[in-house]
């Protein structure tokens, strides 16, 4: 099945909504980067939460949704570009997986308190500074939270302040995701209009309470929005669509290896032969040999200052 994003309103505007539905794009990133189930399953609801996140703002530039972790997940991306061009890659000890007794986000990635969720809006115009949001993986009382959902939910409550329900899942087929959200209009804020707009999203996250994971991976959005708010009046409107879309690339590579050193890159070709770069996304690689690492540093030291350039 193909890559769905849907974007709706319900009723008289009071709430608003995010689906979607990598199929194509999911499968194609498993494809090129195999982990265990437990791991597969989270990349893939962090790659549906950024596509919900991304189509909720309005930001030009990318999401990056990051988990770092204190257990045998150490490091999960899910970025999500301004065209809707997804990746993903995650960091974790199978073998630690495996022989954990129960495996959910606590027992992934939280198991001593410490890991947490961070999410970065990189600008795409020059100049603009990235936004970054953190939080735990606990909730206000410090106990663990056990699930992706309830995490960017007290990440919506904390940093965007939008009253927010969402649902995530992933399985080897498709990963999903139902974002549903109050409206934030400063007229609502008080009186009968901004009474009428809690009850309107208290309906709505009621009705999308009764939808279950089978249905969630096993149907279409249109689908989804046609069971839950028949009554709601949902109006949907266009979006693009989400496809696989890996950013590397051996100019990429090349930039990073300018980064390293002179120094190191010829340690590694006494060493090696070669300089082998692998994307920790995508599994593509790159090759710089002898002839590759002299040209590189050769235009490093060709480039005119940068005051030159300007002129």
């Amino acid at each position: 099945m193909s890559d769905t994003l849907l974007k709706f309103m319900l009723g008289p505007g009071h709430v608003r909504g995010v689906a979607v539905r990598l199929g194509d794009s999911w499968r194609e990133m498993l494809r090129r980067r195999q982990h265990g189930a437990a791991v597969q399953e989270l990349l893939g609801e962090m790659s549906a939460a950024s596509v919900l996140l991304a189509g909720s703002l309005k930001f030009d530039g990318t999401l990056i949704l990051q988990l770092h972790g204190d257990g045998p997940l150490r490091l999960a991306v899910a970025e999500c570009q301004p065209d809707f061009g997804l990746r993903a890659t995650a960091k974790a000890s199978e073998a630690q997986v495996e022989q954990a007794a129960q495996v959910d986000l606590a027992s992934l990635a939280n198991p001593h308190g410490g890991g947490r969720c961070v999410i970065t809006l990189d600008p795409r115009q020059p100049g603009q500074q990235p936004y970054q949001g953190i939080v735990g993986l606990t909730d206000a009382g410090g106990q663990a939270l056990h699930d992706l959902s309830a995490v960017l939910r007290q990440y919506l409550d904390q940093s965007e302040q939008i009253p927010s329900w969402l649902m995530l899942a992933a399985d080897d087929r498709a990963a999903c995701g139902l974002l549903v959200q109050r409206m934030p209009d400063a007229a609502d804020a008080a009186g009968a209009s901004g009474e009428r707009a809690d009850e309107d999203f208290a309906r709505a996250v009621h009705l999308a309470s009764t939808l279950k994971r089978d249905e969630l991976l096993g149907l279409q959005p249109e689908e989804w929005l046609r069971r839950l708010f028949w009554e709601e009046q949902a109006r949907v409107f266009p979006a693009p669509q989400p496809r696989f879309h890996c950013t590397c690339s051996k100019s990429r590579v090349a930039q990073m290896l300018r980064m390293l050193g002179r120094d190191e890159v010829e340690s590694v070709l006494r060493e090696r032969g070669e300089v082998d770069v692998r994307c920790e996304f995508c599994g593509a690689g790159y090759a710089f040999d002898l002839v590759d690492a002299a040209q590189l540093f050769r235009e490093q030291i060709d480039q005119p200052p940068a005051s030159s350039r300007a002129q």
